[in-house]
């Protein structure tokens, strides 16, 4: 193999291997169940929430919020539905962006998943972010930059939630959020259906994370390039985005 051929395979192995670490979405399975999982380093990726464009009308799909980031010359490089809303795609919980309080923390009773408690809230602060439950952050004093509310937790302290059966029958694709330190978060869609109890135990066992947030099942949505992942199955409502610059 002459000099040449084998500096153009360094090369391009070198390449493979830089995409491969950019790379913040895997395929991963656990338990016979199929998920992407995907790990972001708040000290390097700077993840944000989105809820409303500039004209105060929900995004409601990832396409319309890369379309308005490319008009800033930015571009969407992940992105997953952050937390549950109404029939207006507004947040029904708490709702925090650039440090705006939109929506105040929910600590109402109700039906659905939203009241199933303990519920939380999972939230970003500079390099820092994690999942609590939601009188433990009502109690923190935090004030996030920001912060979007859900339930019911999959994983509190170590405990997945008490309401979770491992015969569950309600099986949906689902998608939440783990925290296994103060600098990491990892985001989860279920690429089979999944009841919650197998959810949690994958937080848990397998991704090591202490609390876990639920957020939200049968439009659960994912953008990742890397993957030629661009989910349109409902309107979204808020949304969780890493975006680059030029």
């Amino acid at each position: 193999m002459g000099g040449a051929c084998r500096l153009w395979l360094f090369v391009l192995a070198v390449l493979l291997g830089a995409a491969r670490a950019e790379a913040a979405c895997e395929a991963e399975s656990y338990d016979g169940n199929n998920y992407t999982v995907c790990r972001f380093d708040l000290r390097k990726d700077h993840l944000r929430l989105f809820s409303l464009d500039d004209k105060g009308e929900p995004y409601g799909a990832f396409q319309a919020l890369s379309s308005a980031l490319a008009g800033k010359g930015q571009s969407l490089a992940f992105g997953m539905n952050a937390g549950m809303y109404g029939d207006d795609l507004k947040p029904v919980g708490l709702y925090v962006e650039d440090g705006r309080t939109e929506r105040k923390l929910n600590r109402r009773d109700g039906p659905g998943n939203f009241h199933m408690k303990p519920n939380g809230v999972f939230f970003i602060d500079g390099n820092k972010g994690g999942v609590m439950e939601t009188e433990a952050f009502a109690a923190s004093g935090l004030h996030p930059q920001f912060a979007s509310q859900s339930g019911p937790m999959l994983v509190v302290d170590g405990q997945i939630h008490p309401k979770f059966s491992a015969d569950g029958t309600s099986l949906q694709r689902r998608n939440g959020v783990g925290a296994p330190d103060d600098h990491t978060l990892i985001f989860v869609i279920s690429e089979t259906y999944v009841n919650f109890h197998s959810f949690a135990s994958l937080f848990k066992d397998k991704l090591g994370c202490a609390n876990a947030l639920y957020l939200d099942g049968s439009i659960s949505s994912l953008y990742a390039p890397e993957l030629g992942r661009n989910d349109g199955f409902a309107p979204l409502g808020p949304m969780v985005a890493l975006v680059k610059d030029p």
